[in-house]
């Protein structure tokens, strides 16, 4: 059961579509689990490689987000090193973080659960790019948390992805629920 709030931070460098991959878990929360939800985002000047970061908060549709910023995150996905160093120990005591391996090693005495996955470089592997890794991870977190039905993520990817792309996102979606019941057995 969802408690009154649950806060998600997602960070990493630009290009690795956060931005859209919290855009996707909010709506999907509120258009199609009738859920609350706030997005919020913020990435430095470059297009490509700077510091992005998206939080998504959701609550029951009987309590308001009284607040829309993430201020301790229950979930923490990190998708580089810099996003690991900048935002690993804000995350709650009983929280996860999510750790792309591909780029990120996790600390030596972690003060919290961590999974971590090759998110990318998996990714890389399925796909021949890693372009796919934003949907992947989605799936990774809906997994893992519950927090949206597997059935509203995915329409909620399938009307914001590009027309023609609708059959490799949904395998991005799979590969990323595959991953998450691999590692959280």
């Amino acid at each position: 059961m969802l408690k009154d709030r649950y806060e998600i931070r997602m960070a990493g460098m630009g290009g690795q579509g956060l931005i859209l991959a919290g855009i996707i878990l909010a709506e999907a929360a509120t258009i199609f689990d009738g859920k609350n939800a706030v997005q919020s985002q913020s990435y430095g000047p470059e297009s490509r490689g700077g510091a992005s970061r998206s939080e998504v908060i959701i609550s029951p549709e009987d309590i308001e987000i009284d607040y829309p910023k993430v201020t301790n995150p229950d979930l923490l996905l990190v998708m580089s090193r810099e996003a690991m160093e900048r935002y690993g120990e804000e995350v709650k005591s009983d929280g996860l973080i999510v750790m792309d391996s591909t780029y990120v090693q996790p600390p030596e005495n972690p003060s919290v659960k961590i999974i971590s996955i090759p998110i990318s470089e998996v990714t890389k592997e399925k796909f021949g790019k890693i372009i796919f890794s934003n949907i992947v991870a989605l799936g990774v977190i809906v997994e893992l948390t519950k927090i949206v039905s597997k059935d509203s993520l995915e329409k909620a990817v399938l009307k914001r992805v590009p027309r023609g792309t609708e059959e490799l996102n949904r395998s991005a979606l799979e590969l990323g629920y595959n991953l998450a019941i691999e590692k959280n057995l």
